[in-house]
């Protein structure tokens, strides 16, 4: 067994806990225009909200992946949203399928499935009525699509 498969519980729900935290993380950084870096944005959020030390290595993971690979992981996700652009998408959606698909393109060690699902899990407590289902067909489309 592989990534969050082989996990214990408590494992898996640190992720999940820690993609919620990057979510907030990516949400604040694109209400401030995006200027910053996202590990100065992460410890910004640190001093106003208590990140729990086990989800802060998870979080800052997806974080400096997602900053490294900004460009790859937007044109990934621009090229199977072929009547959205993602900057007409609400910042919730969008941060959402930035973590799914920095996940699906960059973690090995973690099942594509469990990212798609992870996202989608987002998308329920953060979205809107619809973000579910269109966070789970972008996902799936990109992970169809990747090389």
């Amino acid at each position: 067994m592989t990534g969050d498969a082989a996990m214990s519980v408590r494992e898996r729900v640190d992720r999940s806990r820690s993609r919620a935290w990057a979510l907030q993380v990516l949400y604040r950084w694109e209400a401030e225009a995006g200027d910053r870096d996202l590990h100065d944005v992460l410890l910004a959020v640190g001093r106003t909200r208590r990140i729990s030390e086990r989800r802060i290595a998870y979080t800052s993971r997806i974080l400096k992946t997602l900053q490294a690979n900004l460009a790859q992981v937007d044109a990934a996700l621009t090229e199977v949203t072929k009547n959205w652009r993602l900057d007409r998408l609400s910042r919730i959606d969008r941060s959402i399928l930035r973590i799914g698909a920095t996940e699906l393109l960059h973690f090995d060690d973690l099942p594509p499935k469990v990212a798609i699902q992870e996202a989608v899990r987002l998308a329920n407590r953060y979205g809107g009525s619809e973000s579910a289902r269109f966070v789970n067909g972008v996902l799936d489309a990109v992970y169809h699509r990747r090389d």
